[in-house]
């Protein structure tokens, strides 16, 4: 009897030490990261969270029950960490529904589709339940560069919309003909000198080449308002969960290349080529998380000419300096630096939080096999032109141009380069990053090397407007 009843206590002490391993989890910390593309939240803890969810679509909203913890402050304080300014979020609502269970309410400002996922510790994190929120009516980036341009070229007034007005009159929707401020109708715009091409939908994909002919407009026909955009993807790496490499002063990669990316950009918008209009697209202007493979997908969707991907070195040692500038390799790598350094850099969805669950993931790798010896020779063309420049205003880590398997470098149509900026494990250079005049002569020396690749480079004759 004494046995039995020994037996039966043992199992009664393991069943309770199972329970407590499900149950016991301790909230660490929680995060929530605004962005256009979707919305996340992130509880993280000391062991992995159990959670049942339920969306409800009017008004809508997201409920999750997590199973065996006790509200606490570090929950709480989810409620004050909502922006106003979040696309997606309106407020979050928690509170102890049952013993051992905490509910939380996300209210929402549009109709999402969630999803609620776990990841296992990796890097500097513990477990990690996330809540991705993704609006389901997004907005076209394409279009929305192309209505930017469009707003230029014919001075319109803020709150107009040139591009549905063009879209009308292709569509043989009498539109009148805008108005000087003196009231005199305005003259027809000159067609542009490069030839017309078709619709951003039909154009031919980026890295094609074509010998379309000039076509006269008809008599009664408006001449196009659009010209030849050319547009410029930047890539500013990690972001949102993953903070990429961190200086021994506390800088952050993810901070600093954003606001290299942010320079750049302002010198690509007002430096047109060869009588081009040019823009660059961010793949993120925030601070928030993109895939690798999501981030490759942006590029191809606004038919990018170019991609450029800005990150900051590191590495186990504060003495490696300068800057480097990689392009693809379709075998191996140029260098054992060049390999470990892909190797680190593809490995940031795993820190950045990637559902691996969801149907993306079956396609993920399918853009990553698709790269083309005449990409890989333009992204060498534009390194190097990049690094001569780059050179000028700082220090080289390598003198040429460097190969590696970088995920995010595989558009099989965009000539493709990542550029280190510099060794931000460095004291020295992490200064630097910080500094507002290096940001300044790097980002300068980055938009010449642009303008030197398409100098020997010109444009495809492909365009992406409306005419």
């Amino acid at each position: 009897m004494k046995r039995r009843t020994l037996l039966q206590s043992g199992a009664l002490v393991l069943l309770l030490g199972s329970r407590e391993l499900v149950y016991g989890a301790t909230i660490l910390a929680v995060r929530v990261w605004p962005a256009p593309d979707y919305s996340r939240v992130t509880i993280e803890s000391d062991a992995e969270l159990r959670f049942k969810q339920l969306f409800v679509a009017n008004p809508p909203r997201l409920a999750v029950d997590i199973e065996g913890i006790e509200l606490n402050p570090a929950l709480k304080a989810l409620v004050a960490k909502v922006r106003s300014d979040d696309p997606t979020i309106a407020g979050i609502r928690v509170g102890q529904s049952a013993p051992s269970v905490v509910r939380l309410v996300l209210d929402l400002k549009q109709p999402a589709a969630p999803q609620v996922f776990t990841l296992n510790p990796v890097a500097a994190y513990q477990h990690r339940l996330v809540f991705d929120l993704y609006p389901t009516q997004m907005a076209d980036p394409l279009e929305a560069l192309i209505a930017e341009r469009l707003k230029e070229r014919t001075g319109a007034p803020p709150g107009t919309d040139p591009l549905g007005e063009l879209m009308a009159r292709q569509s043989q929707k009498p539109i009148p003909k805008p108005a000087e401020p003196d009231g005199r109708a305005m003259p027809a715009t000159k067609p542009a000198s490069t030839p017309p091409v078709a619709t951003a939908a039909s154009a031919p994909a980026s890295g094609s080449r074509s010998s379309t002919s000039p076509v006269a407009p008809k008599a009664d026909e408006t001449p196009a308002m659009t010209d030849r955009l050319i547009i410029i993807a930047l890539d500013p790496g990690h972001g949102g969960e993953d903070p990429g490499a961190i200086g021994p002063g506390g800088t952050r990669e993810k901070d600093v290349v954003l606001r290299l990316a942010h320079r750049l950009r302002e010198r690509i918008n007002a430096s047109p080529i060869n009588g081009n209009a040019i823009r660059a697209y961010l793949t993120r202007d925030a601070d928030f998380f993109v895939p690798l493979q999501v981030r490759v997908q942006k590029a191809r969707r606004v038919q990018a000419d170019l991609f450029v991907s800005l990150h900051a070195d590191a590495f186990f040692t504060p003495h490696p300096q300068g800057a480097s500038v990689f392009a693809l390799s379709q075998g191996g790598a140029s260098s054992t630096a060049a390999r470990w350094m892909a190797e680190r850099e593809n490995k940031a969805d795993q820190i950045g939080g990637l559902n691996v669950k969801t149907k993306d993931a079956q396609v993920k790798h399918a853009l990553f096999d698709m790269s083309t010896t005449a990409q890989i020779n333009d992204s060498l063309k534009l390194g190097g032109a990049m690094l001569g420049e780059i050179g000028r205003v700082g220090k080289l880590h390598k003198g040429k141009v460097e190969q590696a398997a970088f995920a995010v470098l595989k558009a099989p149509d965009i000539p493709s380069v990542l550029v280190e900026a510099a060794f931000i494990s460095n004291p020295e250079e992490e200064a630097k990053l910080n500094s507002d005049e290096y940001q300044e002569q790097l980002a300068s020396a980055l938009m010449r090397g642009i303008e030197a690749y398409f100098a020997r480079n010109p444009p495809l004759a492909r365009n992406r407007t409306l005419s």
